[in-house]
């Protein structure tokens, strides 16, 4: 059985979790519910949870409170929250889950699912990641791509381009390395969007900060510091160059 913990200050949302919960009793069994971080760390210790459904904003505290202090995670832990933009993109670059309040069944579901097909290896990495990056509000720092290893954790300024390959991506590294990820250029497209990354082609993404030069044509191309060439369609083109001159 996996042993479920609910931390959230509304009492409500945790009678919400938990009914939803009820329909998994056979896979799942609620252990504890917290609703401040003091109250959560301890209980937490306690009952070594194997999974945690954790409020971002926890009264005057927050989820990342929590996962500062708990220290290194035994544990998978499903964010829950309302819609915070910033929030999201931290925990998306973490490659953590997370639900938007309020919290459907169907989505509830596909949580679990993906739930099960994770594993708690390279745990405290993840949420490392998560926690560096809430502290760089204005440019996120790291992002954890997973592999069909387990994980690698980048430097976001170390990314020279991303590559279209289906429904895979290739991540060009500046020191010559090729990670492939089975996500679409689409994901990473959205994650970097406001990182310095422009999609200058429907296959290519790449770093602005890493291009050397711009050859004009109908829609050009550019030069990468290591002088690898890319070509830009005519369609981007123009957005291209309003971004290069920020």
């Amino acid at each position: 059985m996996v042993k479920v913990m609910v931390i959230d200050d509304e009492q409500h949302c945790i009678d919400h979790v938990v009914e939803l919960l009820a329909s998994y009793k056979e896979e799942y069994v609620l252990v504890a519910t917290a609703k401040t971080v003091a109250d959560a760390l301890k209980i937490a210790k306690e009952q070594r949870p194997d999974l945690v459904f954790l409020d971002v904003q926890i009264g005057p505290n927050t989820g990342f409170d929590f996962l500062e202090q708990v220290g290194p995670a035994s544990f998978d832990v499903i964010f829950t929250t309302a819609y915070d933009r910033y929030a999201l993109k931290a925990i998306k670059f973490s490659a953590l889950d997370y639900l938007l309040k309020p919290i459907g069944t169907k989505e509830f579901a596909t949580a679990l699912e993906r739930f099960k097909t994770h594993t708690t290896q390279h745990m405290a990495q993840r949420i490392a990641v998560l926690l560096q990056n809430m502290e760089h509000q204005n440019a996120l720092k790291k992002i954890t791509v997973p592999t069909s290893e387990g994980y690698e954790f980048l430097e976001v300024d170390q990314i020279l381009r991303c590559e279209a390959d289906k429904n895979y991506t290739h991540i060009h590294l500046k020191n010559g390395k090729k990670i492939t990820v089975s996500k679409t250029l689409k994901t990473f497209e959205e994650l970097l969007a406001t990182e310095q990354f422009f999609r200058v082609h429907n296959s290519h993404l790449i770093n602005l900060n890493e291009v050397k030069k711009y050859v004009k044509g109908k829609g050009g191309y550019v030069i990468m510091t290591n002088n690898h060439s890319i070509e830009v369609s005519t369609r981007r083109k123009e957005q291209f160059l309003e971004h290069l001159k920020r």
